[in-house]
């Protein structure tokens, strides 16, 4: 069967989530294939409000599978926050939103290095929202960023971790004047998240591939 896919012409700022919204009308997967937390989408309900800058907002609907793939940089702080907001009003989204193990995680280095360079760049700066999106798919390309899956070894994430520090830590005091990030804080704290957001990781691309093959709306 055709699948829908959403691509905005602008990147950003353009609707692309009313569109989604109303398709998933008609979809049993939900999948963000790419993009990070800098974005945001708000959905009001009755009374409530649903503020979604990473999980698809097809959660909402108790019969939709809701995807986060590998081509999405994944804050697992925001992740969680979105997931504990979704629980407070009575939703559960286990056994129905999954992250793919191979996405890329957003560090304290990409925030902080983001900043640091629009700090630095004064008038000439972009106007990122310092959410660490751009410096992390920047370690995505160079090979040196860290995956979802690294978060649940530590053999896997210490050594990733190690390596990014090397290279942002020296960045960072040489040409931004910041502080360096201590990795054994970073190795830490998101091999606890890792734990946290363990539930809701797979290997979506296999999950994905055996929906197409048996027939489901994307």
């Amino acid at each position: 069967m055709a699948n829908r896919v959403v691509i905005g012409s602008q990147w950003g700022d353009e609707g692309k989530a009313k569109v989604v919204d109303f398709l998933t009308l008609d979809a049993d997967y939900i999948v963000r294939f790419q993009g990070g937390a800098n974005a945001g989408h708000t959905v009001e309900v009755g009374d409530q409000k649903f503020v979604f800058h990473l999980i698809p907002s097809g959660i909402m609907h108790q019969d939709k599978i809701c995807v986060i793939g590998n081509g999405v940089v994944l804050d697992p702080i925001q992740t969680l926050a979105e997931i504990a907001d979704l629980h407070t009003k009575g939703i559960n989204p286990e056994g129905r939103l999954f992250i793919a193990n191979n996405a890329h995680v957003v560090l304290p280095y990409h925030s902080t290095l983001d900043k640091a360079k629009e700090k630095k760049a004064g008038k000439a700066a972009i106007g990122t929202t310092g959410r660490g999106i751009g410096p992390c798919y920047s370690d995505k390309v160079n090979r040196i960023g860290v995956r979802v899956g690294d978060l649940m070894d530590e053999r896997e994430l210490r050594p990733r971790v190690e390596a990014m520090a090397k290279v942002h830590n020296e960045e960072f005091t040489v040409m931004y004047d910041v502080p360096a990030i201590d990795p054994e804080v970073v190795i830490k704290d998101y091999l606890e998240l890792g734990q946290k957001i363990k539930p809701f990781v797979t290997d979506v691309s296999e999950m994905l591939y055996k929906a197409v093959k048996a027939g489901k709306r994307l």
